[in-house]
């Protein structure tokens, strides 16, 4: 038995031992960086503006590949069955936390299949009007809705897209009725809007940002607690006394459950860094994002918080799939 005990001992040793040089050693080869949206979008861009920053930290070219489907979840089922090494990380949307309370059953439990590396952006929802509609400020939109109730529209990339929570987040802080209307993306749905064929969107700022400016969107408010730099004359929603839990656009990187500590770390430091790139937080800045606060820890709370948030909208507003 001692025997037993000693070899079980020995060999604990030298897996913890291999473990510890692994980690010290990654990464030694090119790692594969999973977005699980197709090529264009905002995960696709924010996913290839960080990669070659991360890269110069960690010594390894990063190479993004886009497996898009599913609102995300076909990407999001490979990195799930991957090996836990750190050569195959996930850049993920806002979906990563919506799929678990819109969906019954996926392919993976994404609270514990995953582990959170950091957020590499948050773009609030910005409260967009055709230009001739007319409601001058969010507070004619809300007497208008309350004087009539489920007599305005809004539109959105579809059914429990964030764009659709936003506006659920918006009735409910306002308590209002208004009709969602779902489209087969963002794009339709935002050009829809402009031509006047629906009156209300809640914006992805990054995407709206250059109608907005040149004039064909007209925006009422930043759907957040705080204006952005990309739009400093459009107020935020508390500047009006509207103010609860906001709904945001964010894009976070994960890699598969049972990934060395170490190597999560590694990850997470090059992110941070490539983060702090005065360009690249300017180019941020310049869609409309911000950073989440706080490392690695601040994006753990961001991703629950964000769960809990877009969870409660579900539920109660019993949204379920298209």
């Amino acid at each position: 038995m001692k025997r037993i005990a000693v070899a079980a001992a020995t060999l604990a040793l030298a897996v913890s031992g291999a473990a510890e040089v692994f980690a010290q050693e990654f990464p030694t080869k090119p790692i594969t960086l999973i977005v699980t949206y197709p090529p264009g979008g905002g995960a696709d861009l924010m996913a290839r503006l960080i990669a070659p920053k991360m890269g110069e930290t960690l010594g390894q070219s990063i190479v993004v590949e886009n497996k898009g489907g599913a609102a995300g979840q076909l990407g999001a089922t490979f990195v799930a069955n991957a090996k836990p090494d750190g050569y195959t990380v996930m850049v993920d949307a806002a979906s990563f936390v919506i799929n678990q309370a819109l969906y019954p059953r996926l392919p993976y439990d994404a609270e514990k299949a995953f582990i959170p590396v950091g957020v590499l952006a948050a773009f609030p929802h910005v409260i967009v009007v055709t230009p001739t509609y007319e409601a001058k400020s969010v507070l004619d939109l809300v007497a208008a809705a309350k004087a009539s109730p489920n007599s305005i529209s809004y539109a959105s990339s579809g059914t429990g897209s964030a764009q659709h929570l936003a506006g659920a987040a918006f009735t409910r802080q306002t308590q209002t009725e208004m009709v969602h209307v779902p489209y087969k993306g963002g794009g339709p749905a935002m050009n829809d809007v402009m031509g006047g064929h629906i009156p209300v969107f809640f914006a992805n700022a990054a995407s709206s940002l250059s109608h907005i400016k040149s004039g064909k969107l007209r925006a009422l408010a930043v759907a957040d607690g705080k204006r952005i730099a990309a739009l400093p004359d459009v107020p935020a929603m508390t500047e009006f006394g509207i103010s609860s839990a906001a709904v945001y656009e964010w894009n976070g990187m994960f890699v598969p459950a049972g990934t060395p500590n170490d190597v999560v770390a590694k990850l997470a430091d090059a992110l941070g860094k490539a983060l702090q790139n005065p360009e690249l937080k300017q180019r941020i800045t310049d869609l409309g994002g911000g950073l989440v606060s706080g490392g690695r820890d601040g994006a753990v709370s961001f991703i629950a918080e964000q769960r809990a948030v877009t969870g409660m909208l579900i539920r109660d507003g019993k949204i379920t799939p298209d």
